[in-house]
């Protein structure tokens, strides 16, 4: 009997190292433990992400093709780890961010941000192993950018040493961005050409300098907060102790970022609708929290009691248009044409008994005409959800208006009761499969001197209507063990241990 359970370990032993399961047998892993710090308000308020297109186009003319520069400030992170920069090493802490490409940190000849006094910063002259670059660089960074030059030097990152890696001397930071940052620097874990100015990446030049034998990483968030370890980073490996079952593989479908197409949102077991046809994802390890279209986050604002912002807009719209949104609905026509007349010159809908719209040249009218048109895009999705429920008229406008009133809240978060045993499930839609977030998961808790206050783990993101880009952030990736696949582009997820 022994025998026999001595063959099953041996056979269950081989089986997890060959399929690279176990990193302990592997000595081309390099493992990072993560560090966490806990969000206050203040950061809180200030996390922002930005979208801008690489090329101009209007609202009719953009194509999902089109290119995005996707931009945040970093200031609700919470996972850090040491790296060291020269010989002998320079130790800066740093966010492992797979939502950028560059490694920059702070120079010795930072003089005129006061941040920079803050914080670790990197003198070559210290340094045996520095060779000069020299040529300057910009970072794109929430509303503006960090300055700086690029160097090289052999960068420390767990037991592993990359020779020659180059990287960036910030010498210029933004005096509102860094002040409060609670990190010196950023390891990006992105693709090159994403905002890398063409310098290979430190996840580059591992795999080429044959650091690791697997060109993978993981991403492990540990869900016990009592624990002293946060989480892992494991570079050419997975560790099995760090997820339940199989992971669900889906390909990376755009070069520059780790995106992926995912599908439908369930709120419960309700369709949110918007994604049905697939919306992009960044996924993204250097943000706290998921962002999403307004479209759909409202929708979640409403079922999980969040606060949100009135608009006054919105609700016109369901009170001038409802009627004509409806009738359009109901014969077919696709929400994304129903507001056709006001998202474009036409004066009107379509239909004779509407509310004339005037379209002017001035400026504020071209903007009141946008709002409009994004509100009408959006209550057209509202509406359409509640069709396709079987719902009546007087009970579609008055949940649309109900959603006027729990709009997010661009500029901060939304606070939600703390009391969240009664609070649906939220479901993401990967790979054909549903992907859970249970309300302890996409609650965030922030405490301070007045107390535990709870937030919704949903921010808005808005970029084109056509276009709606989610980001999976550490609020996704507690829940789930990630793994990003460079050699077959493609990323893993599985339940987290």
């Amino acid at each position: 009997m022994r025998i026999k359970v001595l063959l099953a370990a041996i056979l269950i032993w081989d089986l997890t190292c060959g399929l690279g399961f176990n990193v302990y047998a592997d000595d081309n892993v390099v493992r990072i433990e993560l560090k966490k710090q806990s969000l206050d308000l203040n950061n809180v308020r200030g996390a922002r992400i930005y979208v801008k297109g690489l090329r101009g186009s209007n609202r009719n003319s953009a194509s999902s093709d089109e290119q995005i520069v996707y931009i945040k400030n970093y200031r609700d992170v919470q996972y850090f780890a040491e790296i060291g920069i020269g010989s002998p090493p320079q130790h800066f802490t740093v966010v492992f961010d797979t939502g950028s490409s560059n490694l920059w940190v702070p120079s010795s000849k930072c003089f005129f941000s006061i941040a920079c006094y803050l914080r670790s910063t990197y003198k070559s002259r210290l340094s045996n192993t520095y060779t000069k670059n020299g040529n300057s660089c910009k970072i794109p960074f929430g509303t503006g950018s960090v300055h700086g030059f690029f160097s090289q030097d052999d960068t420390k990152i767990g037991s592993a040493v990359i020779k020659q890696q180059v990287f960036t001397e910030v010498t210029k930071e933004g005096y509102f961005t860094f002040l409060r940052a609670r990190f010196d620097g950023v390891l990006g874990l992105g693709f090159q050409g994403a905002d890398s100015r063409n310098v290979t990446p430190v996840w580059n030049n591992m795999v080429l300098q044959k650091i690791v034998s697997k060109s993978i990483f993981s991403f492990w968030l540990n869900r016990d907060p009592t624990s002293r370890m946060a989480g892992e980073i494991l570079f050419g490996g997975m560790d099995w102790t760090h997820f339940r079952g199989l992971h669900t593989y889906v390909p990376v479908s755009k070069n520059g970022y780790w995106e992926i197409e995912i599908g439908d949102l369930f709120i419960g077991n309700n369709s949110t609708g918007l994604c049905m046809d697939g919306c992009p994802a960044i996924v993204d390890t250097g943000t706290a929290f998921i962002s999403g279209p307004t479209t759909i986050l409202t929708q979640i604002n409403h079922a999980i009691g969040a606060e949100g912002v009135v608009s006054s807009h919105c609700k016109t719209v369901v009170s001038e248009y409802g009627k004509a949104i409806w009738e359009r609905l109901l014969s077919g026509l696709h929400p994304d044409k129903v507001c056709h007349g006001i998202c474009t010159n036409n004066q009107t809908l379509g239909v004779s008994h509407e509310p004339r719209m005037r379209i002017r040249n001035s400026k504020s009218q071209r903007l009141e005409k946008d709002i409009l048109c994004n509100f009408c895009e959006m209550v057209a999705f509202w509406i359409q959800v509640e069709i396709r429920k079987e719902r009546s008229k007087d009970l579609a406008f008055k949940y649309a208006n109900q959603l006027c009133e729990k709009l997010p809240n661009p500029g901060g978060k939304s606070y939600i009761n703390c009391d969240v045993f009664s609070l649906p499930h939220i479901t993401f839609t990967i790979g054909n499969k549903s992907f859970p977030l249970s309300p302890d998961q996409y609650v965030i808790r922030v405490d301070d001197h007045q107390g535990v206050h709870c937030l919704s783990g949903f921010t808005a993101l808005n970029v084109h209507p056509q276009r709606p880009l989610w980001v999976l952030g550490d609020a996704f990736l507690r829940a789930y063990h990630t793994v990003f696949d460079f050699d077959n582009l493609q990323i893993g997820f599985a339940e987290s241990a």
